[in-house]
């Protein structure tokens, strides 16, 4: 997977991306050290099968003993067949979690040494830790022109390499942190300042998941709309918090289309409606919208939910907001829909030769 160098004078582009989006939703009144430090947040890491085992430990013992000392939630998703990533989820006061990585990253250099990103071997004092990170979050740690992941590799003597495609079916990518477990320490509890200053924009986040590396989803889990390809996990966690999106707050488009004509939202027994915004690549707007509105208009009849889609960009990244609405079975539909097109958009485009694209 093709990833960019964050570090001080790395490619413009990545300063670029920071100039636009650093900053970007981020509270007029600045939070005090222990504002961030009592702040809840959760922070997921994608590891290997062998470092999952480190974590855990024995009967589950190392976990164990790092949420006692940390007073954090912690636990690594389940193993699914043929798939060597799991996902390391933490939840707790930002405080809790950057001691939490500092001490996973500490078991991980005794326990599980490997190399990083590009095959550079890591000294035997350090180990990565893969953070994942939305997309739409990726600005504010980079900040204008490269100056605030300048600050976070310089304050705690980690490199820090970010993939530039976001993982299947997710609208998150790969930061990785490579340091020591002090260093990582630090790195953790500067990024979740990043993010809990930018979490309005972590909103509507599509969490990644292991299983949809496996063709056919998760056993028993069909493809939700009966077409071949990944299937879908029975559930996702959709906010930038690691939560379900149940009860997040919403927030309107700047500049959305008018009234929508059509049936209302579908909302099953006992559900409420709710509303959830996420942001669209320029370039990949039509192939989700289709000719003459035909994709968009199957995927809202397909999952019962509404879809509304920005009428201009709502940033200077040229993204577009497409603000969902429905009950919550219907939006995880929806979502679900959304990204597998994008999929198979970016399947399609990675097939063109270069010659022709």
């Amino acid at each position: 997977m093709s990833a960019e160098d964050l570090s001080p004078g790395a490619d413009s582009g990545v300063d670029q991306l920071g100039d636009k989006l650093g900053g970007m939703g981020m509270d007029d009144q600045p939070r005090t050290e222990e504002e961030y430090a009592q702040s809840q947040l959760t922070l997921r890491a994608i590891v290997t099968s062998k470092e999952a085992g480190v974590i855990i430990g024995k009967a589950g013992q190392n976990v164990a003993d790092l949420r006692d000392k940390t007073g954090v939630r912690a636990g690594v998703s389940k193993v699914v067949p043929g798939v060597h990533d799991r996902v390391l989820t933490v939840t707790g006061h930002l405080t809790g979690i950057s001691e939490a990585y500092g001490l996973v990253a500490d078991g991980l250099v005794k326990g599980a040494p490997q190399m990083g990103m590009g095959g550079v071997v890591a000294s035997p004092n350090t180990h990565p830790i893969r953070l994942l990170i939305s997309h739409n979050q990726m600005g504010t740690i980079i900040g204008r022109q490269g100056q605030k992941i300048k600050q976070i590799q310089d304050a705690s003597g980690v490199r820090m390499v970010a993939q530039k495609e976001m993982l299947p079916q997710s609208t998150e990518r790969i930061v990785e942190v490579q340091g020591t477990p002090d260093g990582i320490q630090k790195a953790v509890w500067e990024i979740g300042k990043c993010l809990i200053d930018d979490e309005q924009r972590g909103y509507g986040t599509v969490l990644y998941s292991p299983a949809v590396r496996v063709q056919g989803g998760a056993p028993g889990a069909p493809p939700l709309n009966g077409n071949a390809g990944y299937g879908a996990p029975r559930s996702f966690n959709r906010t930038g918090n690691g939560a379900d999106f149940t009860g997040a707050p919403s927030y309107a488009p700047r500049r959305s289309i008018g009234a929508e004509s059509g049936p209302p939202p579908v909302v099953e027994e006992g559900e409420d409606i709710q509303t959830q915004n996420i942001s669209i690549p320029a370039d990949m707007v039509g192939c989700i919208i289709g000719r003459g509105g035909s994709k968009i208009s199957e995927i809202r009849k397909s999952s019962g939910a509404r879809i509304s889609i920005a009428k201009a960009p709502h940033d200077e990244t040229g993204e577009r907001m497409f603000t969902i609405t429905g009950g919550p079975s219907a939006n995880e539909k929806a979502l679900y829909l959304l990204y597998e097109n994008l999929e198979a958009e970016k399947m399609r485009r990675s097939q063109i030769p270069e010659a022709a694209a």
